[in-house]
């Protein structure tokens, strides 16, 4: 077997190889909108699955990641003082705006009671934190649907930003598939030389 054999067998097979793999990888994504081509039409994997990829992080992500009960879990670990405080504090100044205005009460309701009120009020409805919890917890069941909002985020997702996404956090790992594409090519195109060599 001549040199150029041995050198242009290795060669040609690592070129398949590599170019093989990078198609491969490219149709992961690529082409993003069904394309005709040879009368076939084309479309990348991620594209075209789109929909059942969506069902199925849906339904990982509602029934195992992500349930009512964690989210209750968060609720209850929220600070609800501030947030109450904030609430009347704004409820109070507009409704009492009003009132002030009013000779007898506008006397009554001075910065120190109105505060005192505002904080009877906090501490009223913090007493009561359990049962808004539940509340909030039994709302959670009925109406949110994490099933349902992953799956139609995931479907409405444009596949030109989850390809950048993807090359962002594993470019290496995809050229790394590239090239193992070459150096198995190659491999393969100097086992051809060998086996010729064996034959001849």
């Amino acid at each position: 077997m001549s040199l150029t054999a041995w050198i242009l067998l290795p060669l040609v097979g690592a070129l398949i190889g590599y170019v093989t793999n990078t198609i491969a990888v490219t149709m992961l994504f690529r082409p993003h909108r069904p394309r005709r081509l040879l009368g076939l039409t084309v479309q990348g994997l991620i594209p075209k699955r789109q929909p059942d990829l969506a069902r199925k992080i849906g339904a990982v992500v509602g029934d195992h990641l992500v349930e009512p009960a964690d989210l209750r879990a968060a609720l209850e670990r929220v600070d609800l003082r501030p947030m109450v405080q904030g609430l009347l504090d704004q409820a109070l100044e507009e409704k009492l705006g009003e009132l002030s205005k009013l000779p007898m009460i506008g006397a009554f309701l001075t910065p120190d009671r109105l505060a005192g009120i505002r904080d009877g009020l906090v501490e009223a409805v913090l007493r009561h934190r359990d049962t808004i919890g539940e509340h909030l917890g039994q709302a959670l069941d009925e109406g949110f649907d994490v099933h349902r909002i992953v799956e139609e985020k995931v479907a409405g997702f444009p596949t030109e930003r989850l390809e950048r996404l993807v090359l962002e956090v594993a470019r290496r790992e995809l050229v790394a598939i590239e090239l193992w594409g070459a150096v198995l090519g190659g491999l393969i195109g100097l086992l051809q030389v060998l086996v010729l060599e064996l034959i001849a």
